[in-house]
């Protein structure tokens, strides 16, 4: 199983919203993608709560099958077309794949 761990800092204004209401439009475009493709197993998208650490404004955890599971997902029309609304609204993006138990 591979694990797909994507965190987002968003500019504080974007696309003409603020950051919050960015997030929420980010939180509800990645969700559209969860169902995608064959393969995924797990996927959860969380934006930063108040009262609680978080460096980061949005965070994607997911699970897929294998590695071409999540090149299916990367690569998909759906996926694709949200790209440009991400890179116009963030800040920084940190993002990490790891095989699980290894």
């Amino acid at each position: 199983m591979l694990k797909h761990i994507v965190m987002w800092k968003l500019k504080d204004f974007a696309e003409g919203a603020s950051r919050a209401e960015n997030a929420q439009k980010l939180k509800a475009l990645l969700l559209s993608c969860a169902d995608l493709t064959p393969g995924t197993l797990k996927f959860e998208v969380a934006l930063a709560s108040d009262g609680l650490e978080a460096t980061y404004d949005v965070v994607l955890y997911s699970e897929f099958s294998d590695k071409a599971a999540l090149d299916a997902y990367q690569s998909h029309p759906e996926h694709v077309k949200i790209k440009d609304f991400i890179g116009a609204v963030r800040q920084e993006r940190q993002c990490m794949d790891y095989l699980s138990g290894e």
